[in-house]
């Protein structure tokens, strides 16, 4: 009779531990899946599931995860949501984008020396097609500044106010 229930409670021991293993690798795969993120709409098509971009032409890595750019500054690795000043008119759409997948980890400029001898400025791997269309400046605007002016026959005194009392 003893070992009758031994075996049963084994049997309902060993269930319940391929049970909880079960609920916590499908769990572990899940977050695996939640933490890649979404590419940017500059990001390359067809690399979904990678994490980080290194920008050559521009010496900065970019973060899909975290949609952050990573890159020196002054000698400290800086995490920012924008890109530097210095950067703000490079074109993400156009400039190319090495695709890192071969690095896992939470700092890919640990390569850095690496990725700078293989991919020099102005590098250009295989071609590349944006996951999304660059946007178009304002042109609504622009023609309406064109076809609309306020006044057509030069200044008016309606258009500016001067303050006569001096």
């Amino acid at each position: 009779m003893k070992l009758k229930f031994k075996t049963k409670t084994m049997k309902k021991l060993v269930f319940a531990l391929v049970l909880f293993m079960s609920v916590f690798f499908a769990q572990a795969q899940v977050s695996i899946n939640v933490n890649i993120g979404t590419p940017p709409s500059w990001g390359p098509e067809g690399n979904d599931d990678s994490r980080y971009y290194y920008l050559p032409d521009i010496d900065t890595y970019y973060d899909v995860a975290q949609r952050q750019y990573i890159y020196d500054n002054n000698g400290r690795w800086t995490r920012d949501k924008r890109l530097p000043s210095r950067y703000r008119n490079y074109d993400l759409y156009g400039g190319y984008k090495v695709v890192l997948n071969d690095y896992k980890g939470n700092t890919p400029y640990s390569y850095h020396k690496k990725h700078r001898e293989s991919y020099p400025k102005g590098y250009h791997g295989k071609p590349q097609k944006s996951r999304g269309s660059k946007p178009e400046k304002n042109k609504s605007e622009h023609k309406q500044k064109h076809e609309n002016p306020k006044n057509s026959k030069g200044n008016s005194n309606k258009d500016h106010k001067h303050d006569d009392h001096h």
